[in-house]
């Protein structure tokens, strides 16, 4: 429990210090999260465990998976719309363009801090972790592959965005096809060796997409790419997903106290980035205002009066009240798990599984961080940062609840 604590605290100093560094160093920051993500995905990767006998199975895992992806986001930007722009901006395909992507942050679970945690109170053993790390990277899946009709919608059709799904889907079928079949080391300096590598495929892949067209961005998310490499990767022999005794983050059999320490640190690693990656809660920072794209919204037609009121801010109590209410409202959207798997766990099981959705992080800050690429500005974008910001604190909370619901009824 003494590690979950320290997790929680270097999320908290992570969020404080970026309020002050206020944008300078990110890219940096986002390199070396994205690193020690990579790392975290790697091993997550490894010990999965795909039958093929049961396709079925995964296919509703994929729709359950979708749920926890599309619920949040559509909540959250439904929010944004009813209960924070005036009624003359409700029914205008800007608002709407707005609402969706700065409703994004809501949908991706951030899959390196969650599985960091249920290691670290020993639930790396349980349904809830097996079960979990099936829906959260679906649930990135996702988050990366719905966003690509809402930018061809939104922007213009793209034979970069069609390739990426192509792409993505051909992945998967590689991993289905040669799951733990490759021989390469699994240690940890090489497993950070293949990090670096895949976040220098994913930037390269971002570059270049931005040099052949810069008004369609494409990405080859860093945990996609590390999950795969981590299904792919042969197991040496004896080494299996058995846990020892419960004890807190040691697994006996798949790594060895060395491994387990070298993940311990890029995990406590991982938690200060994730809340250095933080996008200022007030305002846009220069370099940022200044690289935004001009495909924000324009709101051509629409009455000046109704836009000043829509940029007005409200106060900060009531910015307090919609960012509890978009907490609440994301995370209920992650709750559609509790209703499924009733024949293969209790309902405190499926509680806790959908419980383990609710954590955000370097994924959610990320979209952030392109809402206002794309020039997205607002009372709406600080209640966002904020609500990832109490949510990303309530992170331990989460956990330590999950912990309480898998534990055995006295």
């Amino acid at each position: 429990m003494r590690k979950v604590l320290w997790y929680s605290l270097l999320l908290a100093a992570g969020v404080i210090v970026s309020q002050f560094l206020n944008g300078r160093g990110q890219t940096v920051i986002n390199l070396l999260t994205m690193f020690c993500l990579s790392f975290i995905a790697v091993h997550i990767g490894y010990g999965f465990e795909l039958t093929r006998s049961q396709p079925k199975k995964y296919a509703w895992d994929y729709v359950v998976g979708t749920t926890t992806t599309v619920f949040p986001w559509l909540f959250c930007a439904a929010y944004f719309v009813f209960a924070m722009a005036p009624a003359p901006l409700w029914r205008t395909r800007d608002m709407w363009w707005e609402a969706l992507i700065l409703g994004r942050f809501a949908a991706p679970t951030s899959v390196g801090l969650l599985f960091s945690m249920l290691a670290a109170v020993g639930l790396s053993a349980t349904w809830l972790y097996r079960k979990a790390r099936i829906l959260a990277i679906f649930d990135d899946l996702d988050s990366i592959l719905l966003f690509i009709p809402l930018k061809i919608f939104l922007l213009s059709m793209s034979l970069k965005l069609v390739a990426v799904v192509f792409v993505t889907f051909g992945l998967l079928w590689v991993v289905w096809r040669y799951v733990h079949a490759v021989n390469l080391p699994v240690s940890w300096p090489w497993v950070m060796l293949y990090s670096a590598i895949i976040v220098g495929i994913s930037e390269g892949i971002s570059l270049g997409g931005k040099r052949i067209d810069d008004s369609v961005p494409v990405k080859m998310e860093v945990l996609l790419l590390a999950f795969i490499l981590g299904c792919m990767l042969a197991r040496a022999p004896g080494h299996s997903f058995e846990t020892g005794d419960g004890s807190e983050g040691q697994a006996r059999g798949l790594y060895s106290p060395r491994e387990q320490s070298v993940m311990t640190i890029v995990s406590a690693c991982f938690m200060a980035l994730t809340g250095l990656s933080m996008p200022p809660f007030a305002g846009l920072p220069e370099a940022t205002a200044q690289a935004a794209t001009t495909l924000g919204p324009k709101y051509e037609g629409i009455p000046p009066e109704a836009l000043a009121l829509k940029e007005q801010f409200p106060g900060w109590g009531l910015v307090a009240f919609h960012v509890l209410m978009i907490t609440v409202l994301s995370n209920i959207g992650k709750m559609f798990p509790a209703l499924c798997y009733r024949r293969e766990a209790s309902w405190r099981e499926r509680l806790a599984l959908a419980i383990g959705m609710f954590p955000r992080g370097e994924v959610g800050a990320g979209m952030l961080v392109l809402s206002l690429s794309y020039g997205i500005h607002g009372p709406a974008l600080t209640v966002a940062a904020l609500s990832l910001a109490l949510n990303l604190l309530c992170s331990g909370l989460f956990i330590l609840a999950i912990k309480r619901l898998v534990e055995p009824e006295s």
